[in-house]
């Protein structure tokens, strides 16, 4: 993706945060809004439809988890990538920050060059799906790899962005037990570390709206897809 015409929303109660991270990712050429809460997020969110959202978790008015449910609530938001400022050791809003739909988080503090590092991860992985219109058709599931979108008996199921790439691959090769560590590198990227349980979390949230039966846990290997 090129950087000039890339939007990214930073969402940030602290002023510092908006003006330290804005600056360091303005200088690599990326269009950069800001919000000081969740509802302020929303509202910009609506209005300049940005390719990447990075979320505070701790902020007034409306916290960054409840932010992010209601934007993937919102079908224009399906294919925009949602990642959270979390501080270290706060395991539970990463774990809750996944239950909303996050795509990745990232820990503050953290060092500029690390920051946009991370951000060109992000985006690339954007550009990578983008490129990719393949329909998968597997039992009553008709996965559309170009629209992000899903039917199941002839109803639309909408979900988050890594949600549905995890859906695809699993899809892909129904039966083929996908290691977690292939499942990682492919829906995360292999530049990109991400925490233990960010696979588990996503399975459980499919499990929920695709159905249980559709996914079986290989125990110590990973998860296939069963029709």
């Amino acid at each position: 993706m090129k950087k000039k015409g890339t939007r990214i929303l930073l969402v940030d109660d602290e002023p510092d945060i908006l003006e330290i991270v804005g600056y360091n990712l303005s200088n690599e050429g990326y269009q950069i809004l800001t919000a000081k809460n969740g509802k302020e997020a929303i509202s910009k969110a609506e209005k300049y439809n940005p390719h990447l959202i990075i979320l505070d978790v701790m902020m007034p008015v409306m916290d960054g988890v409840e932010a992010c449910e209601k934007l993937r609530s919102n079908p224009q938001f399906s294919e925009t990538i949602i990642t959270f400022l979390t501080a270290r050791g706060e395991d539970y809003s990463q774990v809750a920050g996944f239950e909303a739909g996050a795509d990745d988080y990232i820990t503050k503090p953290i060092k500029p060059k690390l920051l946009v590092s991370k951000v060109k991860a992000l985006l690339r992985r954007y550009k990578e799906s983008e490129g990719d219109s393949t329909t998968i058709n597997v039992g009553n599931l008709i996965i559309n790899r170009e629209e992000y979108k899903i039917i199941k008996n002839d109803k639309v199921i909408n979900l988050p962005r890594k949600e549905f790439e995890l859906l695809a691959l699993l899809a892909s090769k129904p039966g083929k037990v996908f290691k977690r560590e292939d499942i990682l590198n492919h829906v995360w990227g292999n530049d990109v570390v991400v925490g233990g349980r960010t696979i588990d979390v996503h399975i459980r949230k499919l499990r929920e709206k695709i159905g249980d039966e559709s996914f079986q846990t290989v125990k110590g290997v990973g998860y296939k897809f069963v029709v």
